[in-house]
């Protein structure tokens, strides 16, 4: 028996999608939950989802998501146990996904810049992470672009947003962001990540922040869209 093999039986692997026992060969996600996820290929089939989120609101070059939210789904166990259980490495996973989808799509090509929806940071502290950084992080490896999580900054410490209507989401998410490092910025091509995209306020609130800088375009892509 091999030392992994040793490892696995006193430590076993989950699934951390159907958290069924992992094969020795897999990853964080079983094969029979990457089959069942429900991509959306949004950035293949050209579909403006995300986007007309947004219509009317913040302009957005493109946009994406990497699947679709369902209660009780699948992709509701990932994000949860990527905010709230310290599981890291499914936001590496979800990066390395989209990011190596994004690689073979044209109009991801001039992206610059990954920044990623920042937290406060008395949640910081707290969480001990961002969970949107490892996802931007991969994306910006495979794509070529950098990540620079030192620009944008949350000034507002609001409550979780889980059990919040969609109004109130929206009336709260207004300017709770500022700019630093603005030079990092002009005149590029920003991609912006965040875990999943509802009513699109805090994205909204992110893109009239980051327009404050002159001659920047910004596109969005999320973990999952609801």
């Amino acid at each position: 028996m091999g030392l992994q093999s040793v490892i696995n039986l006193f430590f076993p692997k989950v699934c951390y999608a159907c958290l069924n026992l992992l094969d020795d060969n897999a990853d964080t996600i079983c094969i029979d939950c990457r089959h069942d996820l429900p991509v959306t290929n949004f950035h293949f089939d050209d579909n403006d989802a995300v986007k007309k989120v947004l219509y009317g609101r913040a302009k957005v070059e493109n946009g994406t998501a990497l699947f679709r939210f369902e209660k009780k789904g699948l992709v509701q166990q990932l994000i949860h146990g990527l905010k709230y259980k310290g599981y890291e490495n499914i936001g590496f996973v979800l990066g390395n996904w989209l990011g190596g989808e994004l690689k073979d799509v044209e109009a991801y090509h001039t992206i610059d810049i990954v920044i990623p929806v920042p937290l406060h940071k008395k949640k910081l502290k707290k969480r001990g992470f961002n969970q949107v950084a490892k996802f931007g992080q991969q994306i910006a490896k495979i794509i070529d672009a950098e990540f620079k999580d030192d620009v944008l900054v949350k000034i507002t410490n609001t409550k979780s947003q889980t059990t919040k209507s969609r109004f109130t989401r929206w009336t709260n998410s207004s300017e709770l962001f500022a700019l630093k490092n603005m030079d990092a910025i002009e005149n590029k091509h920003i991609l912006l990540v965040d875990d999943i995209i509802t009513t699109g306020a805090t994205l909204e609130a992110c893109i009239n922040v980051l327009n404050q800088v002159g001659n920047i375009k910004i596109s969005i892509a999320t973990m999952a869209i609801a």
